[in-house]
């Protein structure tokens, strides 16, 4: 069945950088797009990024430029490389795909950006 893991996230002081890592099974990976999403405390899930499976990125315009998206398809993984963090950034990070006209979420990997 599929299955999406993610990993990497931690306590960060505002400023730094941290890399999320999904890995992902049950599906043939290279022929799908993969997205990142997060959820703030008391907030809706909200897009970050999607990479396409020919390797065509977007991203939520208030974060161009900090953050990364990207995947290797060799290892069944998505990447999201987060730069220049700060406090708002803080929430649990998600990758998600849409296989067969279902979404599969992985279990989320909290993110804290504190001083």
């Amino acid at each position: 069945q599929v299955q999406l893991v993610e990993s990497g996230g931690g306590l960060v002081q505002p400023g730094g950088s941290l890399r999320l890592s999904c890995a992902a099974s049950g599906f043939t990976f290279s022929n799908y797009s993969m997205s990142w999403y997060r959820q703030a405390p008391g907030k809706e899930r909200e897009l970050v990024a999607i990479i396409s499976f020919g390797g065509s990125t977007s991203s939520a315009d208030s974060l161009k430029g900090r953050f990364t998206i990207s995947r290797d398809n060799a290892k069944n993984t998505v990447y999201l490389q987060m730069n220049s963090l700060k406090l708002e950034d803080t929430a649990v990070y998600y990758c998600k795909v849409h296989y067969r006209l279902q979404q599969y979420w992985g279990q989320g990997t909290q993110v804290t950006v504190s001083t």
